[in-house]
């Protein structure tokens, strides 16, 4: 992930790094801020113990309960090697690290994707992964040059 996003950088390539940089540091409100009012977060896409009926978080209250209740819950890191921008989108292919408490580190690898609005807010953030596939730490083998 960029430390550095810069204003000419592609609006949602921008807001994807953003997104990976306030939820890597726990910063909620500056992570909410990201998104449009009415904007929507399936993560993964479908059905899974985080969202059994599969329908996703619409509106910045329903991503706020959903920050609250996972994302919090532990330390999040991200390694998305490969990014594609196109029109409005970004599709972000990687592996997102959680770390709950004294459980094992776990990856789960996937495609993660940002549409946003002509002002660079995000209207959906959809991710693919599978729940069952996640992996323990000693399962994934880190590509060269991520840090912990």
């Amino acid at each position: 992930m960029s430390e550095n996003t810069t204003s000419d950088e592609h609006p949602a390539r921008r807001a994807g790094l953003l997104s990976q940089k306030h939820v890597s540091e726990g910063n909620r409100d500056a992570w909410l801020e990201l998104f449009a009012e009415d904007a929507f977060v399936a993560d993964p896409v479908g059905p899974s113990p985080l969202n059994p009926e599969g329908l996703g978080h619409q509106g910045k209250a329903a991503i706020a309960a959903f920050y609250d209740k996972f994302i919090s819950m532990g330390k999040v890191s991200f390694d998305y090697p490969r990014s594609y921008a196109c029109a409005n989108e970004c599709a972000f292919i990687g592996t997102v690290y959680t770390k709950i408490g004294d459980h094992p580190e776990r990856g789960s690898e996937g495609v993660f994707l940002y549409h946003v609005n002509d002002e660079g807010k995000i209207l959906s953030l959809r991710a693919f992964w599978e729940f069952e596939r996640a992996q323990l730490d000693s399962d994934i083998h880190p590509p060269v040059g991520r840090t912990r």
